[in-house]
């Protein structure tokens, strides 16, 4: 009597397991047949084996046991219907009709279904499930089919029936609203059903023209980074035979055994990584100086106000890269403004507890949402604390907020949360290292720095998600490539780590630009410390007289972006209008705004980092088989 087993309970529920020649095995680790994704099952939990006739369910010395029918055993002759309960998910035994056949009739044959054999399975473990953790779970397993396995931890995530789905914010998965550019050299390289998935109507906006990153006449993309997580967790959870997710943080000590017996871990965890710091000693330590002055690490802290402006796109641009004290990344309005903080005004990003009369830094340490309350305070919903500056009449930092609000035609209405960023590069020694060596037992892991956890870079230039993806195609490329069963070597990955390390210098030396600036004496200072200069010398009476003088100077800015842009973005704002806007700001504003100078878009253009020319001697990938 042929059987299979069947998930009845948890994320495998409705999947079917049909028995072969070899037992099937229930646990944590990727190379069971049926991996558990339960907390409460060990690595090699139980299997079924075929005893003549009969299917014997063993208990492999589990931690918290095997249960059938709610009873547990330690070995179980199955019957049809029996219910075996592993941790929180359960599967049924069943039986299959023999009669059960796929004919073709035109040729009057009868075909068995059989299970294929897919060789050699690669064995992947991801850290972190944000938009670079899951595209390089969904490209690899586009390259590479059944002959790939993927392990995905992410604790943003929480179980939803028989799906992943992501955490809410009242859950604590702050942030998502954000909206981010992908560059058309990144998203071209993801797979079609990605691309379907990501770029369906309404889904984006183009309001940034093709540039030195821009192929094949496509436009960079803005879209909501909540849109782009849903969309990549929805389709990675349609290949469960592939990519298995799960919902809890990776912890390299927890999941050792793991780890030392698959080929590879990408960890993608963002820019303070525990897993990257676990392995230190593999992947070397971080180097601050080549971004410091006079001996201090260079660090912007940024005030990210969630917002909702009522300009246009060609006006927005036009604002934003104007000047360096705001950026506003924005979809149809909707979006953040960013403002560079100096580093008085840093220190009073603070929230207050108002029962304990407290102050508390979550807001800029963690970082914090803080959205209105009914009350129409700021409020920190994880801490109870309300955002300081926001309440304390006459705050000259919420006076210089609300100014910004104005310079983008926001009211204080459309201003719903304030968070809190705080941005700091270093350079990385390597991105590539073997973390466990080959032994007769273990392949020998090799260990892998993506996405932030890589290259955590400035965002005012808008490159941190496209070098991630970058990134993950990159190691993508590589496995497919590489992949024979044989343990990997150190010159499988040489492309790879060349590629991030001329992406470590292309967007960080980029970055950097948008960090610094020189002085009146040609000496490189801090654009922080610019904009700090300004509101230090100028009284608000001296910078009311100097007020046209200024609107003059932005003008001649706004003219001169505005003639290199206009041919590739319509509907750019006349004189008239632009001044007539620029006049609605207080004097000090406008003085600090010609201070801060604005965006180097000439000194960080230029020639980008392609993937591509890496991997163009590679034979094309053909995806195995799906069966």
């Amino acid at each position: 009597m042929p059987c299979e087993i069947v998930g009845s309970e948890g994320p495998l529920a409705g999947r079917r397991y049909p028995f072969g020649e070899t037992p099937i095995t229930f646990g944590r680790k990727n190379n069971n047949r049926v991996v558990v994704a339960s907390k409460k099952a060990s690595r090699f939990h139980a299997e079924v084996v075929r005893d003549g006739d009969d299917y014997v369910l063993h208990d492999r010395e589990s931690s918290n046991g095997t249960l059938v029918n709610g009873e547990r055993v330690t070995s179980h002759v199955l019957q049809p219907g029996d219910v075996i309960t592993i941790g929180d998910e359960a599967f049924r035994f069943e039986s299959v009709d023999e009669t059960a056949t796929i004919t073709d009739l035109s040729e009057s044959q009868t075909m068995t279904m059989v299970e294929e054999t897919p060789g050699p399975v690669l064995d992947v473990t991801v850290s972190g499930g944000g938009p670079v953790g899951l595209s390089f779970a969904l490209l690899l397993e586009h390259l590479m089919g059944r002959q790939v396995a993927i392990t995905v931890y992410d604790d943003r995530w929480t179980q939803d029936g028989s799906r992943i789905v992501w955490k809410n914010e009242g859950q604590g998965n702050v942030r998502r609203q954000q909206v981010v550019t992908i560059q058309s050299r990144q998203f071209l390289n993801l797979p079609e059903e990605v691309q379907e998935r990501l770029f369906s109507a309404d889904a984006y906006t183009e309001m940034w023209p093709p540039g030195p990153d821009s192929i094949r006449g496509y436009s960079p993309r803005n879209l909501r980074i909540a849109y782009i997580e849903d969309r990549l967790l929805e389709v990675a959870n349609e290949k469960p035979d592939s990519i298995r997710l799960m919902p809890t943080r990776f912890d390299p000590v927890e999941y050792h055994a793991s780890v030392v017996e698959g080929h590879a871990l990408a960890i993608c965890e963002g820019a303070r990584s525990p897993t990257r710091e676990h392995f230190t000693d593999k992947f070397g330590k971080a180097d601050k100086r080549i971004y410091s002055l006079d001996g201090h690490h260079v660090q912007d802290v940024v005030l990210g106000l969630r917002v909702k402006s009522d300009l246009s796109d060609p006006m927005i641009v036009l604002l934003t890269v104007a000047q360096n004290r705001f950026l506003l990344n924005s979809l149809r309005g909707e979006g953040f403004l960013n403002m560079r903080l100096t580093d008085a005004e840093a220190r009073e990003v603070i929230g207050v507890d108002p029962v304990r009369h407290v102050f508390e830094e979550c807001i800029a340490s963690r970082p914090c949402v803080m959205g209105r309350n009914e009350d129409g305070d700021f409020c920190c919903p994880t801490h109870s604390t309300l955002f300081l500056p926001a309440l304390v009449k006459g705050s000259a930092l919420w006076k210089r907020v609300r100014e910004g609000l104005t310079l983008f035609g926001i009211t204080e209405e459309n201003l719903s949360a304030v968070t809190g960023f705080r941005l700091a590069m270093v350079q990385r020694p390597r991105f590539t290292a073997q973390l466990y060596a080959t032994t007769s037992t273990t392949p020998g892991t090799y260990g892998f720095l993506l996405g932030d956890a890589a290259n955590a870079i400035h965002f005012w230039p808008g490159r941190g998600l496209n070098s991630g993806l970058a990134s993950a195609i990159s190691l993508a490329r590589s496995f497919s490539s590489a992949w024979s069963g044989r343990p990997f070597r150190d010159a499988d990955f040489i492309r790879h780590e060349a590629a991030m390390s001329m992406l470590q210098y292309r967007h960080k030396s980029r970055a950097w630009k948008a960090m610094v600036t020189t002085d009146e004496h040609g000496s490189v200072c801090t654009i922080k410390d610019r904009i700090a200069q300004s509101i230090e010398r100028v009284t608000a009476e001296d910078a009311d007289k100097h007020k046209e003088a200024d609107i003059d100077a932005l003008m001649e800015q706004l003219r001169r972006i505005r003639s290199r842009l206009s041919s590739r973005i319509p509907g750019m704002p006349d004189d008239a209008l632009l001044r007539n806007h620029l006049r609605t700001l207080g004097g000090e504003t406008l003085r600090t705004l010609v201070a801060s100078g604005p965006w180097e878009t000439l000194a960080v253009g230029g020639e980008e980092v392609d993937i591509d020319i890496f991997y163009r001697d590679s034979p094309p990938v053909v995806p195995a088989a799906e069966g």
